[in-house]
């Protein structure tokens, strides 16, 4: 199992390793053992250059996936799930509004992206938002247990 993470915008008291250690036990638990995953944390305005180019959004949002594309059915699944980016500016508001610590939004907020690169979806019908909600409380104990 691979992590890279790249900042763009730092963090202060946020560590890389720290990261990457609540990130392959959640991984680990997925079953994604032989998997690679990139994270990306940049600004308010990083994000929303991203935002408004591959998804035609206008503005910043807190987090973007970016799934590899599936590989076909004659060929092995590839090791590289995807790219996740998070909007350190956004991380930090979202902390600050709901009280919760910068490590446990960014927790959040790496789980989603991660179970959209996994092919969870929130926006298709209320069944499979519940799902993922449910999925993401049980994965963010791992991550804080980490």
């Amino acid at each position: 199992m691979e992590i890279l993470i790249r900042w763009q915008q730092e963090i202060p008291g946020i560590n890389a390793q720290e990261i990457r250690q609540k990130m392959e036990k959640a991984l680990d638990d997925l079953g994604c053992h032989d998997k690679e995953l990139s994270i990306l944390f940049t600004s308010d305005e990083g994000i929303a250059q991203l935002n408004h180019q591959y998804l035609g959004r206008q503005g910043p949002t807190n987090v973007i996936a970016f799934p590899m594309a599936p590989v076909s059915q004659d060929e092995p699944d590839s090791p590289l799930l995807g790219d996740i980016v998070v909007s350190v500016d956004t991380a930090v508001r979202e902390a600050r509004e709901t009280g919760y610590s910068l490590m446990d939004t960014l927790g959040r907020l790496l789980i989603h992206g991660l179970l959209h690169l996994l092919g969870y979806d929130h926006e298709t019908c209320d069944k499979d938002a519940k799902r993922m909600a449910q999925e993401e409380d049980r994965l963010m104990k791992i991550f804080k247990e980490a």
